[in-house]
């Protein structure tokens, strides 16, 4: 099973304050045995979202709207991509997971999982995307 933590923005990520050593350290060490457990997926920071843009439908249409975006709350700073037996070794994971605030205070994640190809009835479509995920694995990306 495949589990995404989603690093909730702050004021600060969102002003684009970059996180002292001593965070990056204890987050190098907790994806570092990640990692060695055969679990880390992948991993990343996100920049701000003065930097991103979001992309609204109406129908067939669709409007590219530029960031920064108001609702920090709402906003993702980073995350962590991790496969688990169970949602039980996923919490037990979750809970070590380091405060990522940059200022030592309040930080939130959040932990959702993904749905895999199993999770939908067989269709022409979802084989479809079983290809796409083989010919991912398998082909090398270009730059």
């Amino acid at each position: 099973m495949r589990f995404m933590i989603l690093v909730k923005a702050t004021p600060g990520t969102e002003a684009g304050v970059m996180p002292e050593e001593a965070l990056f350290a204890k987050m190098h060490r907790y994806h570092a045995e990640l990692a060695a457990a055969g679990l880390l997926l992948d991993a990343s920071g996100l920049k701000p979202s003065r930097e991103g843009w979001r992309v609204r439908y109406d129908g067939e249409s669709s409007t590219v709207v530029d960031g920064p975006f108001v609702e920090t709350k709402e906003l993702v700073a980073g995350y962590t991509i991790l496969q688990a037996a169970t949602r039980e070794e996923a919490i037990a994971w979750t809970r070590r997971f380091p405060n990522p605030s940059i200022d030592g205070g309040a930080a939130e994640i959040e932990v959702r999982p993904f749905y895999e190809l199993e999770d939908f009835a067989p269709s022409e479509a979802i084989d479809g995307f079983r290809a796409l995920q083989q010919d991912f694995v398998t082909q090398p990306r270009k730059a």
